[in-house]
């Protein structure tokens, strides 16, 4: 019996430093050199501070900004989640409607891509359609007295497409193009 609990004990250590050290360092030390930006949460800093995440978004609610899709979550990355409203809720249904019709009033667009309206599954995500984007120029020109022509080649210029040319949706990163904004403004010079 003796016997047995030493071989047990020694294969509880080797397993643990295996297992809690070893493994967890290798796939560190793969992820900092192969990886490196994606593995240490792909942070954009500007000016020495990190100012954000490129895979969180973030609540840009001035019209001075383009704003991301609505977020169940309210941007909260530590309670990341959906609404758990499901296709037949009334509740989920009165809110979609009532943000169509105030977009439809603020924009005078007929056709609201559906991104503007609902909240993706984690309530965090970053991107936004090249169409939402698009419908979102008047308002951010108007705001900060730019061209709205500028304005739409800046969303098509940060605009990503497809996976491998083939997986996912053309998309717009909202922190990404808010910033190339800003700078847009500090470069031009542009009266705010």
């Amino acid at each position: 019996m003796k016997e047995h609990l030493v071989i047990a004990t020694r294969t509880t250590l080797v397993l643990l430093v295996l297992v809690s050290g070893i493994y967890p360092a290798i796939v560190w030390g793969i992820g900092q050199l192969a990886f490196r930006d994606a593995a240490n949460g792909s942070l954009i800093v500007r000016d020495g501070r990190v100012v954000g995440s490129s895979l969180i978004a973030q609540p840009f609610t001035s019209a001075r900004y383009f704003h991301p899709r609505p977020s169940a979550v309210d941007y909260n990355a530590q309670g990341s989640g959906g609404s758990n409203l499901g296709p037949t809720s009334q509740k989920l249904r009165d809110r979609i409607v009532a943000d169509v019709r105030a977009l439809q009033t603020t924009t005078r667009a007929t056709n609201i891509p559906p991104d503007a309206v609902t909240t993706s599954a984690s309530g965090l995500d970053p991107h936004i359609s090249p169409e939402y984007a698009l419908l979102q120029v008047p308002r951010v020109a108007r705001a900060r007295h730019l061209d709205e022509a500028n304005l739409r080649a800046l969303v098509r210029g940060h605009t990503e497409g497809r996976f491998l040319g083939v997986y996912g949706e053309p998309r717009v990163n909202v922190l990404q193009l808010n910033l190339a904004l800003d700078a847009l403004v500090s470069r031009d010079g542009a009266r705010e």
